[in-house]
């Protein structure tokens, strides 16, 4: 099966931080930035990081391998072309069963790929609801 587009890897710190500008996305063990390049190009760029709050090196390199793994599952599907994706490893992504963690990746991208309407205001409240005067 060939990819409807083509994956690269984010390797610079540039390109990191311009997709901390995007949106995001936090689901269970994962933050899922994405950057809408608006280049014309359909390559999907893919970026994982873990900080050191995540634990040690062992740790940090076992929760990005995982990351990598659940988003070579997810992302040929659940994509947009001419984007960037960071994947931000958090304190359970190491330890947590791997079907949550895909579940947390498929639903994260899910949500950054359906566009975002203007936010809906709140639901007013009488002004004589909850006073006793």
């Amino acid at each position: 099966m060939s990819d409807p587009f083509k994956i690269e890897r984010l390797t610079s710190r540039p390109q990191f931080l311009a997709a901390a500008k995007g949106v995001s996305e936090a689901r269970g063990a994962v933050v899922v930035q994405r950057l809408d390049r608006q280049d014309g190009t359909s390559t999907v760029g893919l970026g994982f990081t873990a900080t050191r709050k995540v634990g040690n090196a062992v740790i940090r390199n076992r929760a990005k391998r995982r990351l990598r793994e659940a988003a070579r599952a997810t992302v040929p599907l659940l994509a947009v072309p001419g984007s960037d994706y960071v994947f931000i490893a958090r304190m359970g992504t190491a330890d947590r069963p791997w079907d949550r963690l895909l579940d947390d990746v498929k639903s994260a991208l899910t949500r950054l790929a359906t566009p975002r309407s203007a936010p809906r205001p709140a639901p007013s409240q009488p002004a004589s609801a909850g006073q006793d005067s």
